[in-house]
């Protein structure tokens, strides 16, 4: 009977802390993200705290504050030896250590945890292929056998893989051989690729750029609403015919995309360099008058100037993008050309299908009202903007615009019940357009 209950006691022991292992968070993995270029690789390291500590020691994980400052040249000197890269026939490369912070990371599988985040960059030896190459990495690892380091892509212009967002292409997972007890450096082969993907990478990254650049399109649509009306006693009046209300359609949007197309340009070789904030400002601003201009004329007839000045400053923001991908100068023009023609085919895709939407609404006796909320809608969004720009925090304006233009199809559906709707009251509009 003893024996019987032991057993019992054993069985239910073993099945709650069974229970307890189900439910406990998983160790974090390390993270190495690649960024190839052409003669040599950048990247950052993510190194969660609590398996350094458990790999080197220091109380790297229980005592963090001021880590860096304190442990930081020792920290540099235990990653150069644990991550030493080499060519397929056994010639090392040459690694440099480059900026240090401490992330706080928040993760649904690992729980939160903290990070050592170090930036870092490696060559192979003249004449040798750096896209086939041994990466002898242990950082961890080399005391903690259950760790194991995810290595990603996060850019490789050659194969196509340019990514703004946080998405990576992974490419393995360095971790021991339980079966034969040891660690083997990890092969890194990554493909030829060729400047077509390069290329057509850039023109579908110019079209995600302008489809999700909410601002840049909201600086066109406010700048465009009272274009199909003439000024009468500086106030916005009676309706300007159709075919002339196009034709500065036209020409606000091709000034806009002459001025974009030359700052960024220049931008992106590095011809003008300017600071991200004041121009992400500039941005806010340049909507925030074509807004006020929208209820009230404040440049009349000028928009088309407007538009390429406001242009230059747009443009500088889509260089940006391109800046940081580090690319030689042919490369890089090719991406300022893709780029670009992204940006314009995504343009003249959205300005295809709103702007008849636009001249039916402008023809109707509703549409005095729908450019008032119009501008104060843009008004809106551009006060949020500057301010979420100036103190790098959003606010419920930019929060709220984020919930809407993640819906573009609701938009798009009610411009076009609007647009049925002014068609059906164009008979009792008394304010006809002028000819000319």
């Amino acid at each position: 009977m003893k024996l019987i209950n032991t057993t019992l006691l054993t069985f239910f022991l073993l099945l709650f802390l069974g229970n307890r292992q189900v439910f406990a968070h998983p160790m974090p993995n390390s993270i190495v993200l690649l960024n190839v270029h052409e003669k040599n690789i950048f990247g950052e390291i993510q190194l969660p705290l609590s398996e350094l500590q458990s790999a080197i020691g220091n109380s790297v994980n229980d005592n963090s504050e001021q880590l860096i400052e304190r442990l930081g040249e020792l920290l540099k000197k235990y990653l150069k030896d644990h991550i030493k890269p080499k060519t397929l026939d056994g010639k090392p490369w040459s690694i440099e250590l480059g900026e240090m912070n401490l992330v706080e990371t928040k993760s649904k599988l690992s729980g939160d945890y903290k990070e050592l985040v170090v930036a870092f960059s490696m060559a192979p030896p003249i004449n040798y292929d750096l896209r086939n190459f041994y990466f002898d990495y242990d950082v961890i690892l080399h005391n903690v056998a259950s760790h194991k380091a995810i290595i990603a892509i996060k850019q490789d212009w050659q194969q196509g893989i340019v990514h703004e967002d946080s998405s990576v292409q992974e490419v393995g997972v360095i971790e021991w051989d339980i079966v034969n007890n040891n660690l083997k450096p990890f092969q890194i082969s990554l493909d030829q690729g060729s400047w077509w993907l390069g290329f057509k990478s850039m023109v579908l990254l110019g079209i995600k750029h302008i489809s999700e650049g909410t601002d840049h399109l909201m600086f066109l649509f406010v700048l465009i609403l009272p274009v199909p009306l003439l000024i009468e006693n500086k106030k916005w009046g009676k309706k300007q015919s159709l075919k002339i209300s196009l034709i500065k359609i036209f020409k606000i949007v091709t000034a806009f995309t002459i001025g974009h197309s030359f700052s960024l340009l220049f931008g992106a070789l590095n011809w003008i360099v300017l600071p991200t904030k004041p121009i992400e400002i500039l941005i806010g601003i340049s909507i925030l008058v074509s807004a006020i201009h929208a209820i009230r004329p404040i440049f009349p007839d000028k928009e088309t100037y407007i538009s390429l000045g406001f242009g230059l400053i747009h443009g500088l923001a889509f260089a940006f993008t391109l800046q940081d991908l580090s690319l030689n100068t042919t490369r890089m023009i090719l991406s300022i050309l893709g780029f670009n023609i992204g940006i314009e085919l995504m343009q003249i895709f959205i300005i295809f299908i709103t702007i008849p939407l636009l001249i039916i609404i402008s023809r109707s006796k509703i549409y005095n009202p729908f450019k008032i909320l119009g501008a104060f809608i843009g008004i809106l969004a551009a006060l949020g903007w500057i301010f979420e720009r100036i103190t790098d925090k959003s606010n419920f304006i930019t929060e709220l615009i984020n919930v809407l233009v993640s819906k573009p199809i609701f938009i798009l559906w009610g411009l076009l019940t609007l647009s049925l709707v002014s068609y059906f009251l164009r008979g009792g509009d008394s304010s006809k357009p002028i000819s000319k």
